[in-house]
């Protein structure tokens, strides 16, 4: 089997930044890798994802059941998987994922407050995807840890990779989902045994260099 990396965290924490540094690093050192990064927008299986996080099916993220929109994301990740890497993976492939299993983990655990609810469900999401959909469970897992107050300015100007324009999706317009996201994800880094990464020293962001060393350093340790 290979190894799988993912970088993840709320949105505005500097992931796509993070991963595209790291090709950067594999390739100037020979290391051969695939990249994948979810929602995979470039594929028909994320049509689903693409119409929730749209709000075509309710605006307010937190009515939407976390049990039905981690089906969504969970089937994208299922054809990527077959489609894309498969075989790369099971020959020993290095893979860097932008997101994984690990961001439905996040966004739709914030919206169950009840810790024993919120248990049943990431038992029920684990099982769903590695079990019943056979995905591999990552090798380790980095949690960008940006709070959410640092993650605002960063994303003010971002745009939108589902419209393509200034339009921010139903996660990213309501505060108080990315608040109890990052809340959850707090907890999910113990719970799990994820690789934190602090991104805030003494009240400001590090250097995305900085990050990247860290992140790089401990990879290296796997590989």
């Amino acid at each position: 089997m290979g190894k799988l990396f993912v970088i993840d965290g709320t949105d505005g924490s500097g992931k796509q930044t993070q991963l595209e540094n790291l090709k950067i690093r594999l390739s100037q050192e020979g290391i051969d890798y695939r990249t994948v990064n979810f929602p995979n927008y470039d594929s028909p299986s994320s049509s689903l994802v693409k119409m929730y996080l749209g709000g075509e099916f309710g605006t307010d993220a937190k009515i939407i059941s976390p049990y039905i929109a981690s089906t969504f994301y969970a089937a994208d990740r299922y054809a990527t998987f077959k489609k894309e890497y498969e075989e790369y993976y099971n020959n020993g492939g290095l893979i860097l994922a932008d997101r994984y299993t690990t961001a439905n983990m996040v966004h739709q655990a914030g919206k169950i407050q009840d810790k024993v609810e919120r248990k049943k469900f990431l038992d029920w999401l684990w099982n769903f995807e590695f079990n019943l959909y056979g995905l591999p469970i990552p090798t380790e897992v980095f949690f960008l840890n940006m709070p959410p107050e640092y993650s605002a300015k960063l994303m003010k100007d971002r745009e939108n990779k589902i419209t393509h324009d200034s339009k921010k999706d139903i996660h990213e317009r309501d505060a108080e989902h990315l608040k109890a996201a990052y809340n959850a994800a707090c907890d999910l880094v113990k719970e799990y045994n994820w690789y934190e990464v602090k991104c805030v020293n003494n009240g400001k962001i590090r250097t995305i260099q900085d990050i990247n060393d860290e992140i790089f350093t401990e990879i290296k340790k796997h590989i």
